[in-house]
């Protein structure tokens, strides 16, 4: 997929390619830092991947104007995309912003801006600032 074909994706679309690789940084992650019991692994990676960790992420990100106006451009569609899935353990309000933040991971990831993606990760790791049970 080019640039220019990436961008026209639906802001369900790019949430869906951000939600995997989003889960594939925090799984690389936790084996990185030793992790190997499945349930371990579980209840770690839940610290990052859910709802209300991301909105916290993208809460963090707003306060420092981390996200380039091109990412609030992709944020925005994802937090604003109608999907048919429900929010499961939390508000409609945060289900929304995790998408977002999942749209913009997606379109990095398209794109292929591997630096920018980098920084994204690295924003957080610092913000989640996880201590490993």
């Amino acid at each position: 997929m080019n640039k220019q074909q990436a961008e026209l994706l639906n802001g369900i679309a790019l949430a869906y390619i951000g939600d995997a690789i989003y889960e594939i940084f925090v799984r690389e992650y936790l084996l990185d830092k030793g992790l190997t019991k499945p349930a371990m692994l579980q209840k770690n990676a839940t610290r990052f991947v859910s709802a209300k960790a991301q909105a916290k992420i993208i809460s963090a990100m707003d306060e420092v104007d981390f996200l380039t106006d091109y990412e609030l451009t992709y944020f925005k569609r994802g937090r604003n995309a109608h999907s048919k899935t429900t929010a499961k353990n939390t508000d409609v309000v945060t289900y929304r912003i995790s998408t977002g933040f999942e749209a913009v991971v997606g379109i990095l990831h398209l794109t292929q801006q591997k630096e920018r993606l980098q920084e994204f990760w690295d924003f957080c790791l610092k913000t989640i600032e996880v201590d490993l049970i």
